[in-house]
């Protein structure tokens, strides 16, 4: 079913409008997704925190909706210091979720200003709960479960990535 249609469906049924295209309503059809996708295209990332400790990171882009949907799904492992970067076409409201994904993940929500608004520690793997950004945010970033808490990332921090300046969408 198409994102457009469950979201017309969903208005009709529950009288509010669906603010994101990020809730992964499967628009390719589940079937479509049995296995994990390949590596994307990786960028730098880093992440400064308050007291200017530089975290250094590599993280693919998902900046299709294929790719945004599929995310991390069916991965076994992420490797330390990688990670995935979603990037929407404009700030928005994001609400993610764990469908076939295998790993605990700690989702880390970035503000249009490129700072740290909201972060999602240890999500629990296949879980279809909603993980919301509670707020509008430029793009997420999924890491290793345990990797904020360890390098004491929290909100406010700065995030620095080439990613980040990409549109969601495009190609290259």
């Amino acid at each position: 079913m198409s994102y457009s249609l469950c979201k017309n469906i969903l208005s009709v049924i529950f009288g509010f409008s669906v603010i994101t295209a990020n809730m992964f309503v499967p628009a390719y059809g589940e079937d479509d997704i049995a296995q994990a996708q390949p590596e994307l295209p990786t960028v730098p990332l880093a992440i400064i925190t308050k007291d200017g400790v530089r975290h250094d990171f590599t993280v693919e882009l998902a900046k299709t909706e294929k790719q945004q949907e599929i995310g991390e799904m069916f991965r076994k492992a992420i490797p330390a210091r990688h990670g995935m970067l979603f990037l929407w076409k404009s700030p928005q409201e994001s609400d993610m979720w764990m469908r076939n994904t295998y790993v605990s993940l700690d989702m880390v929500f970035i503000d249009a200003d490129h700072h740290v608004h909201a972060i999602a520690e240890n999500t629990v793997p296949l879980s279809e709960a909603v993980i919301s950004s509670h707020g509008a945010v430029s793009s997420v970033l999924e890491l290793p479960a345990g990797t904020t808490e360890k390098l004491g990332i929290v909100v406010g921090d700065r995030v620095e990535s080439p990613g980040i300046l990409v549109k969601a969408g495009s190609k290259g």
